[in-house]
């Protein structure tokens, strides 16, 4: 048996959607962007969605609309190095945080303790579809008088109290990159609840572009295609059986796994739906026998893909450190060298989840070579 980290396969429902946009030659964006935008909007319960060319644009486009060169955004080092770097892209300076070790989501109380004069933004990351806090997070935005850009890339299908993670403001993100829980090759969406921001980004995304030829602000060229918008209208027909899977089996590896020490799961956020993206596990060598990456390699011995999301936090990067200096972020840290993803995704069976734990259980028993 075989078990891939991520399942990414277009169903022929998808492929005739695309193919129908290919063969009428209407390629760019167009009507099948426009009605992508209304339908996603409304599954996560958002007022309006802007598509884009990637989920990086989309959080380009949320920054331009207010950052001014030099303003400070707090953002997770557990994260993509995408999130910091459309900071930086747009003009600003990210101020990296440490994140809570036990859900990996940004711990507030860093973030308040790196607040300055010059912050106007913070970006919650939902890492790997674990939801963070919205009310915690509300609560300090508004003390401190911040923006916030949810970074929802891995979060579609996830809930805040029954409330899909796009209703909140100001802005939140998301991604149809192919390891996505949604994917149509490429592809992006910023959603908003703000008719004058979404109006801003619709222009900044086609270079400011107000009226034909007659450009009032500066942008670029950010636009989703009329195909991959397609391949996603007909995937949302999808999306919740799809998450169901995601679900089921997150319950498998979860109780497979509860009574194993030395591999703790991701703690959830009360009150909300996970999107498992990824289901990422703590590896304590000491405990369970041997360390992240050796673990790793057994599974992928026995047939099971792994992830590591992500080997180094922001602040470890080479380009951040030269450029902002080096920083101390022990939790962050930590997890960067002790999680690992194991597969819980739509293409997997029931059997398949089961498998994974029983050969992660014996990977446990297995001395080393």
């Amino acid at each position: 048996m075989k078990v891939n980290i991520a399942e990414a396969s277009l169903t022929p429902a998808e492929i005739a959607a695309a193919t129908r946009v290919l063969e009428s030659g209407a390629l760019r964006q167009g009507k099948e962007c426009q009605g992508f935008e209304v339908e996603f909007a409304e599954y996560v319960d958002a007022a309006f969605g802007v598509t884009c060319s990637n989920g990086s644009a989309s959080l380009h486009l949320a920054f331009m609309t207010f950052l001014e060169p030099g303003d400070e955004v707090l953002v997770p080092s557990m994260t993509f190095v995408a999130t910091a770097n459309m900071v930086v892209a747009a003009g600003g300076i990210p101020v990296l945080c440490d994140v809570d070790p036990g859900s990996f989501l940004i711990d507030l109380d860093d973030a308040a303790s790196r607040v300055t004069e010059r912050t106007r933004a913070i970006v919650p990351v939902h890492l790997h579809g674990n939801v963070v806090d919205v009310d915690s997070v509300q609560a300090f935005a508004d003390k401190h008088d911040l923006r916030v850009v949810w970074d929802a890339a891995q979060a579609h299908g996830a809930r805040y109290k029954g409330r899909g993670v796009g209703a909140f403001n100001d802005f939140v993100s998301y991604s149809f990159y192919p390891s996505k829980n949604m994917f149509v090759g490429e592809g992006g969406m910023i959603c908003t609840n703000d008719e004058g921001l979404e109006n801003m980004m619709r222009f900044m995304r086609t270079h400011g572009q107000t009226a034909k030829n007659h450009h009032t602000m500066f942008g670029h060229n950010f636009r989703m295609t009329d195909v991959e918008a397609s391949i996603g209208r007909e995937q949302l027909k999808r999306i919740e059986p799809m998450m169901d899977i995601r679900r089921r089996n997150a319950a498998v590896l979860t109780a497979g796994l509860a009574d194993t020490e030395g591999v703790t799961p991701q703690v959830v956020t009360p009150e909300t739906d996970h999107g498992w993206h990824q289901f990422s596990v703590v590896v304590d060598e000491q405990a369970f026998g041997c360390d992240r990456d050796a673990l790793g390699a057994r599974l992928r011995d026995r047939g099971i893909g792994t992830g590591v999301h992500y080997p180094k936090a922001v602040h470890q990067q080479p380009v951040y450190q030269e450029r902002y200096g080096v920083q101390s972020l022990p939790h962050a840290e930590h997890l960067a060298a002790t999680l690992l993803s194991i597969p819980v995704h739509h293409g997997m069976t029931e059997e398949d989840a089961h498998f994974v734990v029983g050969q992660l259980l014996e990977c446990r028993a297995t001395p080393s070579s």
